[in-house]
């Protein structure tokens, strides 16, 4: 445990110190988030942040690597891939911050990073339903990249607010860390070390390392750079704790040892995965395209039954931790522990979400800054 709580200090140190400079350098090159209609910050913001958030995790992988427990797994060549992949994602991301891409060159470079981990070893080998169900390799590898480019988009649909991306990343990944921890411990012999859960670690270091600066008010935004970063990351834990996890090793309980392999993944994922799917539905149905831009996202929707900036993103960080802790507990405690657990977890959320947003203090005003830099009052 040791060696993960250190690399979970380099990622956030390494993150949050980088963030002021690429701020200063966001605003050097002009990289800025124009107000539109949809948002709600006021005056041009500065993005790029994930240019910081890929650097911390960056820096965290070859610390791992001169640890002598970690650096075992590095023989396999799946954190270089995902390295690899995210540098990729980033780099595609960072243009699109500071000159818009279309959207065909946005998905060809997700496709390329999804392929770029794919090639490392990060894949789809099987499916645990109940037992380990192979499929041809072509049809896994096509999974692999379809989860991957969903879960970059699904991240990238929930970076609308101060907050919510970072903090619900940070979260999803604490709770595959812990799932995966527990799963690995339960080996014969016990081995901690492993790919998934060095893949969880980081990432929640790099999230709470980047939110003091985007928290509301923020100061900097992710951007494309950190969105798509952050989805890649996360598209990563979630194909190695379900593709190369034995469900015999999740429960003895031939039921559980079905469901909770997909389960807990897809609810730790349950919020970005339902934004995005609610936002094609409703596209296709009113005759756009699935990509275009609207006001009816997950936090759109918190603003207008009327909770404030900070409540709004706070909610939404509350019913992540409820649904993917809630998931992950079903595997390290009784059912009926976890059970009860879920429902005391649900019950506050559901009375906060409902009750009385019009009460909620309201947020202070945002910080911000003209593109030279300087302090705007709004």
């Amino acid at each position: 445990m040791r060696e993960y709580v250190f690399v979970f200090l380099v990622a956030l140190v390494t993150t949050y110190l980088l963030v002021p400079l690429v701020r200063t350098a966001a605003i050097r090159v002009g990289a800025f988030t124009e107000v539109r209609e949809r948002d709600v910050h006021v005056v041009p913001m500065p993005r790029l942040g994930g240019v910081a958030m890929f650097l911390g995790y960056a820096a965290a992988t070859p610390v791992a690597w001169r640890m002598p427990f970690l650096r075992q797994v590095f023989d396999s060549g799946e954190l270089v891939g995902i390295l690899v992949g995210a540098g990729v994602v980033c780099l595609v991301g960072a243009i699109d911050d500071i000159r818009e891409l279309d959207a065909l060159t946005k998905l060809g470079g997700q496709i390329v990073a999804a392929a770029a981990i794919a090639f490392g070893g990060v894949q789809f080998f099987s499916l645990p339903l109940g037992v380990v169900t192979v499929l041809p390799a072509p049809v896994l590898v096509l999974l692999t990249v379809f989860v991957v480019v969903l879960c970059i988009n699904a991240v990238n649909f929930i970076d609308g607010l101060d907050g919510p991306a970072a903090g619900l990343v940070a979260i999803a990944a604490v709770a595959f860390f812990i799932y995966s921890y527990v799963i690995s411990a339960s080996y014969a012999p016990p081995n901690v070390f492993s790919s998934a859960t060095f893949v969880s670690a980081a990432p929640a270091g790099v999230c709470p390392g980047f939110l003091p600066h985007n928290v509301f008010p923020t100061k900097l935004f992710m951007g494309d750079s950190g969105a798509l970063t952050l989805g890649l990351l996360l598209a990563a834990a979630t194909i190695l704790n379900v593709g190369q996890i034995n469900p015999t090793r999740v429960s003895t309980n031939q039921l559980a040892a079905t469901i909770l392999p997909l389960l807990v993944p897809i609810s730790i994922m349950m919020l970005p995965l339902l934004d995005i799917v609610w936002a094609v539905v409703r596209r296709t149905a009113r005759g756009q395209r699935p990509r275009q831009a609207d006001s009816q996202h997950l936090h759109h929707r918190m603003l207008k039954i009327g909770h404030g900036h900070r409540r709004a993103v706070m909610l939404l960080w509350l019913w992540g931790f409820v649904m993917a802790m809630g998931s992950v507990s079903f595997v390290v405690l009784p059912p009926l522990v976890a059970g009860i657990g879920g429902a005391v977890l649900l019950a506050p959320a559901a009375g906060l979400t409902t009750g009385c947003p019009g009460l909620s203090a309201p947020g202070h005003r945002p910080k911000t800054y003209d593109r030279g830099g300087r302090r705007v009052d709004t």
